[in-house]
Formats: structure tokens, sequence, C-alpha cells
């Protein structure tokens, strides 16, 4: 997972974790932040050897926190035979490097951890891109470390290594010029998933997109409703790659869904930067579809981070549909009564066992007929064309040729309201 500067691979498969209680967050929320990246940790696959929780009342510029505690957590975390120390507040490069000087250990942080797992998650090409870029963006400033994930890059080019060059400036030019073909690469294919988008758009079928925190089921309704078999686990970030799923919906309604990738709190920014093409999915979408896991404690701050990613997308004022999922696993009603009086027009589903997935059709087709108009046409004969690209438009509920005119009754959506009102009766 890890390799050093002489080259030898040191496999690292066991890590002790370090949470951080700052003035500005509550004891419960502090756990709960420190039991998350248990999660993460879990993901990425290695095994949590113990724990700690360190009070935070000032940072510590070389360590972040104090020297006295950073030695306690590495004598703590070499009693537990840890192989890794993972701490849950961002380190600066210096701070990374000073820790591990320090301990003799592999130290990341909760950013490095969501990273890793991208990387061993992302298939698609764009996916792969895009954690690339991310990595690398994140990797430049610490070619310094003892610990890194960017191998030695042995030969080049005839004359591109000046004489007396140092192997941290040869390897700092790479990963710049990385950089740049990354990017160039990730507009490539963005133009691609573009024409996607543009292809959805003209077929007309009404686009939701499915949003929410990690774990919280997306995937797992979207095999639901649509009878697909989009890969899930029951672990964070099992999709990374959206996947659109054609579904069908009471009175013959069709409907796209797209699944994106989840969100976490802390999602570093060059992740967030990197696939906002495929978080734009929602930005596109005609409604949203947001997904909530309904028994777990942090359900609140889950509703709050997804939120806050959305208005950095200019997706915020977009039309909803709220999601409890997991009813099955919440045995506690006053909790229930309590979301429910925050949102009233949630609604409280089961993909499990399928409990108010017959609700949930039901409230997609209303959200759809609120962005559609039913119309009544008398359409001119000659004229063909209308007849066809109202089919495919929209739905048509009813057609009656006359000798004097064809008469149509449509439900369009609202956007073609204006282009066929002439001919409303």
């Amino acid at each position: 997972m890890f390799d050093t500067e002489t080259r030898d691979e040191k496999l690292v498969t066991s890590a002790f974790l370090v949470g951080i209680k700052a003035p500005t967050i509550g004891n419960d929320e502090a756990y709960e932040h420190l039991s998350e990246l248990g999660e993460l940790v879990d993901t990425m696959g290695l095994t949590v050897t113990g724990n700690c929780m360190v009070n935070l009342r000032s940072m510590n510029s070389r360590y972040y926190i104090g020297s006295g505690k950073a030695e306690e957590i590495t004598l703590q975390a070499q009693q537990n035979k840890a192989e890794c120390i993972i701490v849950d507040f961002e380190l600066s490069p210096s701070q990374q490097r000073n820790w591990e000087k320090q301990s003799g250990l592999c130290v990341i942080d909760r950013r490095e951890v969501i990273l890793d797992i991208f990387a061993a998650r992302a298939t698609t090409r764009e996916a792969v891109i895009q954690v690339s870029l991310a990595r690398m963006l994140y990797s430049l400033p610490r070619l310094k470390r003892a610990w890194t994930h960017l191998s030695r890059q042995q030969g080049g080019m005839k004359g591109t290594r000046g004489e007396g060059e140092k192997q941290l400036e040869v390897d700092r030019r790479l990963v710049l010029s990385r950089i740049t073909q990354l990017k160039k690469e990730l507009k490539e294919v963005s133009k691609h998933r573009n024409v996607q988008r543009a292809k959805r758009e003209n077929n007309s079928i009404p686009l939701a997109a499915i949003v929410g925190y990690t774990n919280a089921g997306k995937s797992s309704l979207l095999n639901l409703l649509s009878g697909a078999n989009v890969f899930v686990e029951d672990k964070l970030f099992a999709t990374l790659d959206p996947t659109t799923r054609l579904v069908s919906l009471p009175e013959k309604q069709k409907i796209l869904l797209t699944d994106t990738v989840g969100l976490i709190r802390k999602l570093p920014h060059n992740l967030v930067e990197a696939f906002k093409s495929t978080l734009e999915e929602a930005l596109v979408a005609d409604f949203i579809i947001h997904v909530l896991d309904i028994s777990n404690q942090s359900v609140e701050q889950h509703w709050e981070t997804t939120v806050s990613l959305l208005k950095e997308l200019n997706a915020q004022d977009k039309p909803s549909v709220v999601v409890y999922n997991k009813v099955d696993n919440l045995d506690n009603p006053v909790v229930k009564a309590r979301l429910r009086a925050l949102k009233p027009d949630a609604l409280f589903i089961s993909v499990k066992t399928g409990e108010g997935i017959d609700l949930l059709k039901a409230k997609l087709l209303k959200q759809l007929n609120t962005d559609t108009e039913l119309m009544h046409l008398k359409l001119p004969h000659g004229n063909y064309e209308i007849p066809a690209t109202l089919y495919k438009l929209g739905k048509v509920v009813a057609a009656q040729y006359e000798e004097e005119a064809t008469y149509i009754t449509a439900r369009l959506p609202k956007k073609y309201v204006k282009t066929y009102s002439k001919y409303s009766i």
C-alpha cells in the first residue's frame, strides 16, 4: 500500500486511529467522527488495533497537537503493534513529515484515507483520471515524505535531467507534467459525458439524480426500482461511477435514475473538484432524490453535508424528494417522529423489506406531473411531424383522428408548453 524512498515495499496492514475533540464540537460528535474514520479504514482494508481521542485546546504548528501528546500516541501505537497512525484532522505536509520522523511509522490523515479508497475503487476511465488527479495534487507538496504513494520513476527523455539535479526536483517536474496531462484527459472525458447527457435530454425522458451520504442505500434503491445489478456493498464509497437506469412508474411513465458518488464529511476539496463532472449529474437532473440512512445517529449531519455540497454545485434549488431509508433498522419511534417533524414531506422506506417503495413510486410520479402539464391539442392535417414529436417529448394520453383535424391529449414537460400553446383548445 505504501512504499519508501528506498523502493523497498512495506505492506501496511494495521493502524492506530487518533480522533480530535476541538472546542467547537461536542463529545458525541467527536466520537462519531472517530467511528466514521474507523469505517473508512475498514473500507481501506486495514485492521484497527486501537484508538484514542485528543482534547485540543490550541493547534500546535509542529504536530497539530502538542509534542508530548504526539509522543504518547506514538507509544500507544507501538504497544498496539500498529504499522500506521491515522489521524482525523488535516495535517500540513510539514506536520506529516514531523510525525513520521518522530514515530518512525507511516502517518496519514483522513483525506489520504479517502483518496486511497477512491483510488482502489475507481473502475471507469473517468473515475481513474479523477482520482489520479486528486492524488497528484495532494502528493505534490509532500514529495519529501519518507512514506509516499508516488513510486520512483526511472528513465526519461534525453536532456530532461540537468547535471546535479536532485531527485526531488525531478519528481516535482514529473508530477506537474502528469497533473497537466490528467487535466487534459479529464476535459476530453467530460466532453464525452456532456454528449451522453445531451442524448438523454433529447430522449425527453425525465431524469432524477439519487444523492446522499455514502452507504445510505442509493445503489440498492436504484437496483430495486430498475431491476438492475449495480454493485452494492455495506461499506463506504461502494459506488464511485454514476450509473443511469430506466425505471417504470405507475401510469406507464418512464424515468431515468442516476446513482451518484456518496458524500462524506471532510471530503477532500481536491476530490470535490475532480469529481465535479460526475456530481454535476445532480445539476442537469429534473429533480433530486435525497436518500438518508434513518438508522444512523448522525442522519441530520449527513443531511447538512449533502445540502452543503449541492450548494457548491449550485443545485440547491432543484426540486427534491427526501427519502429516509433503512426504517427496518430503526426501533425508536421518537426519532422517527422527530425526523418527520423536521421534514414532513419525507418518505420512510426500506429497500431491504420493500416497505414504502410503492409510495415512493407514486411520489416520483407526482413530482413528474408537477413538472409537466396536460394539454388538449387540435392539430391540422398535413403536419405529421407534430404528433410524432409529441410522442417523443412526452406522454400521449389520447389521440383521435377526425376529418377536420387530429385531436391529441398529451402530458408535456412545461418547457414545451409555450411551443404548442397555439394548438391548445
